[in-house]
């Protein structure tokens, strides 16, 4: 994985975090286009790792908004 793509999406999401929230029975991530283009470049990452060990933890109050719960993205 290039982690320094990684840190620059992070970092990206720490300028403008997601929200997250669950809502009945569903998962809901609100966020301005630009943190999706920065989430969408983790998953990227991830996808192109081939590694199940890689994952991306996004806290609250720094990748996410400080009332949303942690957010962990991972192969499996």
């Amino acid at each position: 994985m290039n982690y320094d793509l990684a840190m620059m999406a992070l970092e990206g999401l720490a300028h403008a975090p997601l929200r997250v929230r669950a809502e009945g029975g569903e998962v809901v991530i609100e966020a301005s286009p630009a943190s999706f283009k920065e989430l969408a470049r983790l998953c990227l990452l991830l996808g192109g790792s081939g590694s199940p060990e890689d994952a991306f933890e996004l806290q609250p109050g720094v990748h996410v908004e400080g009332d949303s719960p942690a957010l962990r993205l991972r192969t499996v």
